[in-house]
């Protein structure tokens, strides 16, 4: 079967030929020019030192104890075998082509691991070296230059390290640095020094490279990874986003360049055993020394725990909020037996690659090769934690000359109200879901813009943490203004004030956000509105306007009462500067009116003016309600009422002479028979007068019924012409003898029909007088004479 080499391979193989045929000659190492890149000074990191108790371990102990992540593990180490270095050099020699290394007290990206060089070891690092130049003594190798495509017989110095080894994963990978003297002047463009990881089953077949860039870029070799030369051979760069730099005053080795980081992945059977190969050579010639650094505990040929992305979870991953985590293990192999552990309590039914966890806690798997008492084992331990409620904001600045910035800690408890949240402002979203250092550290004094987004990490103070947006407003804060139509007024009277500096307004003494309000005032009033800006700023102060509300005109008039024929006076009240004009034409305070009807007046204080009118009724007279009449005693007493009249008490008169003599007592005494009175009440001091036409009714006080026709009975028939007309004869113990009615007005001096004896006889009757409806109440005595 013929085999091709890939096109990069191809030029590769064709630039190197081309090349070795005229390389550029190199300089005396003596007579090296002393270049910035040459120039060794700062700190070295630390190689072959006798401080590190690795420093005496064998190449065996090196592989298994520093290279291998399992480290001592006695379970894994077993699966590493057949370890040897070529060529063949002890421990104890000095000048040995491998070793241990450490970082020191340098930044050299690994901290410690296994370096392998085309020289000296130990001249690698320690201190300042001007040139290597050194031979290990090694010789070529055939897979190594049948990886990189370039004629065995050009490389020298090759050092190999070998292992066989049986994986429990489906994956290998460790990582390493190259680095050379090569990397000064124009020899990066000639000198291919290279590096390999060569890969096969020890049952037989094949290498293959693990040693290659990624996206198919190619070997790892100087010519393959340098930047663009320019000088005595000018070449473009090529895959210089591996290359790591030229030494600087901190170079920490005693190379002139280095790689970046490089990883080694290949893809293998678990359980099978396979021989592991790793050649770094110099090209064309010795004078030039190149090494590999392997990283120390990055070589991993057991089972590693994936999450759902494929990515390798570190040793600790931290899940906020019990969030479910769907752990894999990186192998994936039916033949092979799986059991999974949570806190090192196995999970009963987890025997599969993988688990979902719910809970913080240590999980664990063992992956084993059926008849391999020694499983693969991996680890991951769960830290939970809660994330702190957060959400979007707002933060509104109200800029003053004195108020420029933004103080966050006034909108933290909006962001998040969770007791101890711990607050990161972030300009940048990248650096805010970084969680880096880049945050704002003046966050009680931020010059932040009107609009600027800023990115806040509301945190539990470890890990759980929430990325929220705060947008920032700013504006001018307002300055209030107020205007009043009119600032002085009368009662009852409107104005219209008007607001301004502001796109809406907070009014202390109205509704709505409006700049105009119209109000009716009946005192004195004080306005007072904040002005909100278009984004909510609130001016500092109020703007106040006072409106004055003059005293308000008031007058006592209140309707009153009179009777025709008297006078009442009309007092308008007093009041500053008060001008009065009466519907009578009068210009005074007071009027004083005999005639009933409404009056008017208007009083001018100088700025308002009120007309109040008043009404003179006709007042209600006084009445008689009751006569009381003794006969005997000729005396007769008035019972009379005085309606109210202007809510003042009043006092009543008498005359029964029809107005001649008045009297302030209702008794009249003295009164003739048979005489017609006119009988007057009057309120004192008034022409309110009540009357009422009386007639002092002589009865004969002895009856004779002996039907002579003279004094034979009692007859009140006269009587029978009023209202409510009634009367009773009682005998000297108060016994009603007789009853008087309108049906039967005359008593005979009988009783039931009979005689009653001689004796005298009380009688009363009462009656009504129809207009007045006064009520007459009369008593006298009677003699009744009655024949035996």
């Amino acid at each position: 079967m013929r085999r091709y080499l890939p096109l990069y391979l191809f030029f590769l193989v064709v630039s190197t030929s081309l090349f070795s045929q005229d390389l550029p000659p190199r300089k005396n190492p003596k007579e090296k020019a002393v270049s910035a890149t040459s120039r060794r000074a700062g700190a070295f990191i630390d190689v072959n030192a006798p401080g590190y108790a690795e420093t005496a371990y064998t190449i065996d102990k090196l592989v298994k104890d520093v290279l291998i992540s399992s480290g001592t593990n006695t379970c894994v180490t077993p699966s590493v075998s057949n370890v040897k270095i070529t060529p063949n050099q002890a421990v104890g020699e000095a000048d040995r082509a491998w070793g241990y290394f450490h970082k020191a007290t340098t930044n050299f990206p690994f901290k410690d691991g296994i370096i392998l060089s085309t020289g000296y070891a130990r001249r690698g690092g320690n201190t300042i070296e001007d040139h290597l130049g050194d031979s290990n003594g090694g010789g070529s190798d055939a897979d190594l230059a049948q990886a990189v495509g370039v004629a065995a017989n050009r490389l020298n110095d090759a050092v190999l390290l070998e292992f066989d080894f049986v994986p429990t994963t489906s994956q290998i990978k460790f990582n390493y640095i190259l680095a050379s003297e090569e990397y000064s002047d124009s020899y990066p463009c000639s000198y291919a020094d290279a590096f390999a990881i060569l890969l096969r089953p020890t049952s037989g077949g094949p290498y293959t490279n693990m040693a290659v860039l990624p996206n198919g870029a190619g070997p790892v070799s100087i010519t393959n990874i340098h930047p663009a030369i320019t000088g005595f051979v000018n070449c473009p760069a090529v895959n210089e986003q591996y290359f790591g730099g030229y030494n600087t005053a901190n170079i920490e080795t005693n190379f002139n360049g280095r790689t970046v980081p490089l990883t080694a992945t290949a893809t293998v059977v678990a359980g099978q055993e396979y021989h592991f190969k790793m050649v770094i050579a110099d090209y064309s010639d010795t004078n030039y020394d190149s090494a590999v650094f392997l990283e120390g505990g990055s070589f991993n040929i057991g089972v590693e725990l994936l999450d759902p992305s494929g990515a390798t979870l570190p040793s600790d991953i931290n899940v906020c909020d019990n969030v479910p985590q769907v752990i894999t293990a990186s192998v994936s192999d039916p033949n092979l037996l799986y059991q999974w552990y949570y806190n090192g309590t196995p999970v009963p039914g987890a025997t599969t690659n993988v688990i979902t966890a719910t809970q913080p806690g240590t999980y664990t798997i063992e992956v084993s090769v059926p008849g391999n008492p020694c499983p693969g084992k991996a680890s991951v331990q769960i830290h939970g934690g809660t994330t702190p409620q957060a959400q979007d904001a707002t933060l509104l600045l109200c800029t003053t000359p004195d108020i420029t910035t933004f103080d966050f800690s006034t909108i933290m408890q909006t962001i998040s109200p969770t007791p101890g949240a711990v607050f990161k402002f972030y300009e940048n979203q990248a650096d805010a879901v970084a969680q880096n250092n880049n945050n704002i550290q003046n966050i009680l004094n931020y010059n932040g813009t009107d609009g600027q987004i800023i990115y806040v990490v509301v945190s539990n103070g470890a890990f759980c943490s929430k990325l929220v947006e705060l947008k920032l407003l700013k504006e001018v804060t307002p300055t209030a203004e107020l205007k009043s139509s009119r600032i002085k007024v009368c009662p009852g009277e409107s104005v219209t004030l008007t607001a301004g500096g502001g796109n809406t307004y907070l009014w202390n003494n109205f509704p709505g956000t409006g700049d105009t309000q119209t109000v009716t005032l009946h005192q004195t009033t004080t306005f007072t509105v904040y002005a909100i800006g278009e984004k909510g700023c609130r001016s500092l102060n109020p703007a106040t306007i006072r409106v004055e509300v003059t005293p308000e005109i008031k007058s006592p008039l209140t309707d009153v009462e009179m009777c025709l024929g008297d006078k009442v006076t009309l007092d308008a009240g007093a009041g500053p500067n008060y001008q009065y004009t009466w519907s009578t034409g009068a210009t005074t305070q007071k009027i004083e009116v005999d005639q009933w009807g409404i009056y008017t007046v208007e009083i001018d204080n100088g700025f308002c003016k009120k007309q109040f009118s008043v009404k003179v009724m006709g007042a209600a007279t006084p009445y008689i309600t009751g006569l009381n009449y003794e006969s005997i005693k000729k005396t007769l007493t008035v019972t009379a009422e005085n309606p109210p009249m202007n809510n003042t008490p009043s006092t009543l008169e008498y005359s029964i002479d029809n107005g001649i003599v008045w009297q302030q007592s209702n008794v009249f005494s003295g009164l003739l028979d048979n005489t017609n009175y006119t009988i007057l009440v009057r309120r004192v001091g008034t022409h309110c007068v009540g009357s009422l036409d009386f007639f002092t009714l002589q009865i004969n006080n002895v009856i004779t019924p002996n039907e002579d026709g003279i004094n034979d009975v009692l007859d009140l028939k006269a009587l029978g012409r009023f209202n409510n007309f009634s009367g009773s004869v009682y005998d000297r113990y108060g016994v009603e003898m007789f009853r008087f009615s309108k049906e039967n007005p005359v008593w005979d001096g009988t009783v039931g029909g009979k005689r009653l004896p001689t004796a005298t006889y009380w009688y009363k009757f009462n009656f009504d007088y129809p207009k007045s409806k006064a009520q007459m109440n009369w008593s006298g005595w009677i003699m009744l004479k009655n024949r035996e």
